[in-house]
């Protein structure tokens, strides 16, 4: 439930888990100011304040048996931090709860101390300090991230127009593939492990492209065919994306790609004049690649195609979805 835009019902993508949401922002009425987006932007005198909160558990995002408590802090908070990417906010500060079942399994080290320990190297890395946080008992191992930030000019989801180009920033499909490795009994080596254990926030990214116009932009979490819907909802516009233009990771074809979720690169809407000179100019001052890869029209959805032709959408990861 982050957000910024108002009259937000009709302004997320389709899915169980977003009809939940719908319902849940109806029933809040007015009590709900500013939801849908990927961090709540709040005006805050002369700055806007970026929120957002982030819950991974045990069992949906992780796994004990692939990942050390260490790692699951640190990607936990990577998570949260993404969507201050999303945003364009420079991250100030973090809080983390965490869940623990009274019996440590598996370790002889602390799980609560190691889960910490990680969500401290994030928020390191990302330049944000500890500032606190809360401790439960619980059946599964949960983590949940709370960050803060500053966003200089803010970015939502709502403000991508017609005639707008769409971008995307890095590869996809890394953690998509490393998941497939874990799931049939193999471990993940080199810069495929580091792509699923330690997702790298665009935090520098967001904030170079909110600085340099983008209209409207939201990092991919769920799948990039399921968060480009959400585009097009909160900006009343249609998403044409080409799958053969797609930057994908070494070996995963374009429609893996298009559904692998946890990759944490950012989709942007980028006014119409933003060419190969501003995305040579971008990869300059990040080190990051950023890909055209399709265009905003009139119109609503999400339409793929890939060679030509109109391709069905693969289907993101949705939380309440038949599985």
């Amino acid at each position: 439930m982050k957000g910024r835009a108002p009259g937000v019902a009709g302004r997320l993508g389709p899915g169980p888990e977003f009809d939940r949401l719908r319902t849940i922002f109806a029933r809040l009425g007015r009590a709900g100011r500013g939801l849908g987006d990927d961090a709540a932007l709040v005006r805050v005198g002369g700055t806007t304040l970026a929120a957002s909160v982030d819950l991974s558990l045990e069992g949906v995002h992780f796994r004990t048996r692939w990942l050390s408590f260490g790692e699951i802090g640190r990607r936990a908070a990577g998570a949260a931090l993404s969507d201050l990417a999303a945003s364009g906010a420079r991250p100030l500060a973090v809080l983390a709860s965490v869940g623990l079942p009274a019996r440590p399994r598996r370790t002889r080290l602390d799980p609560g101390a190691e889960i910490m320990a990680g969500v401290g190297r994030a928020a390191r890395a990302a330049g944000a300090a500890v500032v606190g946080g809360d401790l439960v008992r619980s059946r599964r191992y949960l983590v949940d991230v709370c960050v803060l930030g500053i966003a200089t000019r803010p970015v939502g989801r709502r403000g991508a127009r017609p005639g707008d180009g769409l971008w995307i920033t890095g590869v996809l499909g890394g953690s998509g593939r490393a998941l497939r490795v874990l799931r049939a009994g193999g471990r993940p080596r080199g810069a495929l492990w580091r792509r699923f254990a330690e997702p790298e926030p665009r935090l520098t990214e967001g904030r170079w492209l909110a600085s340099h116009g983008v209209h409207a932009m939201i990092d991919i979490s769920d799948g990039l065919a399921a968060d480009a819907a959400h585009v097009a909802a909160a900006s009343g516009v249609a998403l044409e994306i080409d799958l053969g233009l797609l930057p994908c990771w070494p070996g995963v074809p374009a429609r893996a790609a298009a559904a692998s979720g946890e990759e944490y690169e950012l989709l942007a809407a980028l006014p119409a004049r933003f060419g190969t000179r501003e995305a040579g100019a971008f990869l300059r001052a990040t080190g990051v690649p950023l890909t055209r890869i399709g265009r905003c029209v009139v119109g609503a959805g999400v339409r793929l195609t890939h060679g030509g032709r109109l391709v069905s959408a693969p289907r993101g990861f949705d939380h309440f979805a038949v599985r």
